[in-house]
């Protein structure tokens, strides 16, 4: 019986992935994917999603091209644990937002089997980490860095830009408040 459940534990084995960049750059689409794959593939998934960010939906994740899909917002990372009980893919959106608290919640999910998905700016406003992404870039297995196409060069953008005056670190918004940039014009646009 102990090898039989030794074994069994092996073949399941978890693990993080991070989808970072700006804003605008398909994180959540990418997410969305890779969940409705899972799903298609008959796992138990659950997306969570922090409560504050209710742009598009209270409950859906929604991506800037309007695909969505049904998940739980929650207030802090911590509720993570509690609710992914028996899930074998959980996937967070706008990861940034969330406390530090949440690094050590991916952990404790992959180390006990479960797909962990993450997605969120990698960058603030001001080109600085952002939140518990940092964290959670050094301890993914896999991390997929996507660009937005710079809103004024048309290159490669990696900056989410503040076109307001707002100086909050956070501000959800979305073209009427950001707009990729690319790192040069990122550093003109800040002069």
């Amino acid at each position: 019986m102990f090898l039989e459940n030794n074994i069994h534990s092996h073949q399941r084995k978890g693990s993080i992935e991070a989808i970072c960049g700006s804003m605008f750059s398909g994180k959540t689409e990418e997410l969305i994917r890779r969940m409705k794959r899972a799903q298609f593939a008959k796992q138990k998934v659950e997306i969570f999603k922090p409560a504050i960010d209710n742009r598009y939906d209270e409950i859906k994740v929604v991506s800037h091209d309007s695909n969505s899909i049904h998940s739980t917002p929650v207030p802090s990372s911590s509720i993570i644990l509690l609710l992914a009980e028996d899930i074998q893919v959980v996937g967070i959106d706008e990861a940034q937002f969330f406390d530090s608290g949440l690094t050590e919640v991916c952990n404790q999910l992959a180390n006990n089997g479960v797909r962990v998905i993450v997605a969120g700016l990698d960058m603030d406003y001001l080109g600085k980490p952002f939140g518990p992404m940092p964290a959670l870039l050094a301890i993914a297995e896999y991390v997929t860095k996507v660009h937005a196409i710079c809103m004024r060069c048309g290159n490669l953008a990696n900056h989410s830009y503040r076109i307001t005056n707002e100086s909050a670190l956070v501000l959800l918004g979305e073209t009427s408040n950001y707009e990729p940039l690319c790192r040069d014009c990122f550093a003109e646009a800040r002069k």
